[in-house]
């Protein structure tokens, strides 16, 4: 059956904000406590999403969660009116209120892992809200996630939307950004590969050091379940911990995978020839042949690699059969990344186009393009099954362009996450979203 893959991007929130709260994002750390400009940040998502539906791919949003998380301020004691609850927060844990700030569901790459219907036992089109519970400010996130990917592929024929998995160390869950799917095109049965840090219940596994390992094997192997995966077809594989304290803190910062095509490092996984030869296996069950395109260390070391983001980028089949890597601006501007990337595309490979954009605004705070969108491939009836008010399109894209004009500010400072004002400026701007996308009852203000 023929599918096509749609890149659902999270939409910036007004409260983007610098507060640096994720230990082993370098980028993130880097520029902790600067000035954010959450409306330059929107207009360049949205700009990316514009071209590339522009191109004719499959482009839809995920819209920002409400902002701040009175919830979580007022389970850990902070009591009274809003706006004694946020002079509270600031004076007694700013850090408290800047997770209760963060715009990270932007990065909808850890919204959820999503398994096609090709697939899946029962035929239907899974995803399951990743609990993120590494860190504080994403751990809240997945019961927005779970009401807005229920709110959008709500027709239960079609899909199922599974609850997040336990919030404990043994299921720590990071979604699409540990997962990546391999087949001979997007209609048909793929292997879904799992890329996991450590494993819970084996203390002799190897484990990183310095930096946390988020995705565990459980995690991966308890998705696959729900999702009724094919033992066959599922491939569990191990990052590299050494790559993980180099500041790799999810697998799409080290490889991206598309159709049968495997971009990757020289250092991307424990195993690297055992991991390979499993993918192989798995595909040769599916029709399909691996395309595995390594990077060597010798070409772009690790570092140059984070700096730049080289893997974090989309890679799009186009209607040539040839492929296309969406890459940041930044990998202009490390020489080796640079340099290696205009080899490829001139060397014959299936990427034969480098598709530039400038998210500088999510760069500085550990995303990009592919932090930035979740995957989903859907056959026509499933397309049109699922709501069509988030779909990108040429008038949804000027109408979120002068709402972004209309709401967002175009300076946030950390001190400023202590003004009420930007509170109800939040909850204005949300409220007037989800008319827009059609999604009355989105928000639980």
């Amino acid at each position: 059956m023929s599918a096509r893959e749609f890149n659902f991007d999270g939409l910036v929130g007004p409260s983007h904000n610098y507060a640096g709260l994720s230990f082993g994002n370098v980028a993130s750390f880097s520029n902790v406590k600067s000035a954010s400009n959450p409306k330059l940040a929107a207009l360049q998502g949205l700009a990316k999403m514009r071209a590339l539906a522009a191109r004719g791919f499959g482009q839809a949003l995920l819209p920002p969660q409400d902002r701040p998380n009175f919830r979580l301020l007022r389970s850990i004691g902070f009591i009274g009116t809003d706006a004694e609850v946020l002079a509270k927060a600031a004076k007694e844990s700013p850090v408290i209120l800047a997770c209760a700030y963060s715009a990270s569901p932007m990065w909808t790459a850890n919204a959820a892992t999503v398994s096609p219907s090709a697939d899946s036992a029962d035929g239907r089109t899974h995803f399951t809200a990743a609990n993120l519970n590494n860190k504080l400010h994403r751990a809240f996130e997945h019961e927005q996630s779970t009401r807005a990917l229920r709110a959008i592929f709500k027709d239960e024929k079609h899909f199922a939307v599974h609850d997040a998995l336990p919030g404990t160390p043994a299921f720590g869950d990071e979604g699409a950004a540990n997962h990546t799917r391999l087949c001979k095109d997007h209609g048909s049965s793929g292997v879904e590969m799992f890329v996991y840090g450590r494993t819970e219940f084996d203390a002799s596994a190897p484990a990183p050091k310095k930096y946390p390992a988020r995705q565990t094997l459980e995690a991966s192997q308890a998705v696959a379940r729900l999702h009724g995966l094919s033992a066959e077809r599922t491939v569990y594989i191990q990052q590299n911990p050494d790559v993980i304290d180099q500041g790799v803190f999810h697998n799409d910062v080290i490889a991206v995978g598309n159709a049968n095509a495997l971009f990757y490092h020289e250092q991307a996984f424990a195993d690297e020839a055992g991991a390979l030869d499993q993918l192989r296996r798995a595909l040769a069950g599916v029709g399909a042949d691996l395309n595995a395109i390594r990077v060597d260390t010798a070409r772009v070391p690790v570092a140059d690699a984070v700096a730049s983001y080289l893997f974090n980028s989309q890679l799009l089949s186009k209607a040539d059969g040839k492929m296309a890597l969406v890459i940041p601006q930044e990998c202009q501007e490390v020489a080796s990344v640079a340099a290696y990337l205009d080899g490829l595309v001139a060397g014959g490979s299936a990427i034969d186009e480098l598709i530039h954009f400038d998210l500088r605004q999510s760069m500085r705070n550990g995303g990009g393009p592919a932090c930035l969108r979740l995957r989903v491939a859907l056959t026509d009836a499933e397309a049109a099954a699922m709501h069509q008010g988030v779909v990108m399109t040429e008038a949804l894209y000027h109408t979120l362009v002068a709402w972004v004009e209309k709401h967002y500010r175009d300076r946030l400072d950390p001190a400023d996450l202590a003004d009420p004002q930007l509170a109800i400026e939040v909850h204005n701007a949300l409220d007037e979203l989800s008319r827009i996308l059609g999604l009355p009852g989105l928000y639980d203000f």
